[in-house]
């Protein structure tokens, strides 16, 4: 299956949502996407929302920590939202939890986003 990318906007901050399998068929497609989106951008604040992603390995981390580490170098913040249990423990076993900030949902996200705006 391949993973689809719906990018909107919710005020300031920008929701990507990813549906299907985060592997390594489909990194480059999602960083290739999501890269575009940041491209000049500044202060960026997304939400990567993972409630339809139904597998990730390694590559999908990839393209996480790469995008992360992308927008804090441009100022802005990434969270995460909806992981289910099995990605949750792919983010344990991988210290990813510890790095990006993550919440059962995207209004949760939302809500955390706009309290560090101001």
């Amino acid at each position: 299956m391949r993973v689809q990318v719906e990018r909107r906007h919710h005020g300031s901050i920008l929701m990507a949502s990813l549906t299907g399998e985060l592997d390594h068929h489909a990194a480059e497609a999602v960083r290739t996407t999501l890269d575009r989106e940041l491209q000049g951008r500044h202060n960026v604040r997304l939400i990567l929302d993972l409630s339809g992603v139904t597998f990730m390995d390694s590559s999908g981390l990839g393209v996480i920590l790469g995008r992360y580490k992308k927008i804090q170098d441009t100022g802005g913040e990434m969270v995460i939202a909806g992981v289910s249990r099995a990605i949750d423990r792919l983010f344990e076993m991988s210290g990813l939890h510890k790095i990006v900030r993550m919440y059962p949902n995207c209004e949760a996200a939302v809500v955390a986003l706009k309290e560090v705006a101001k």
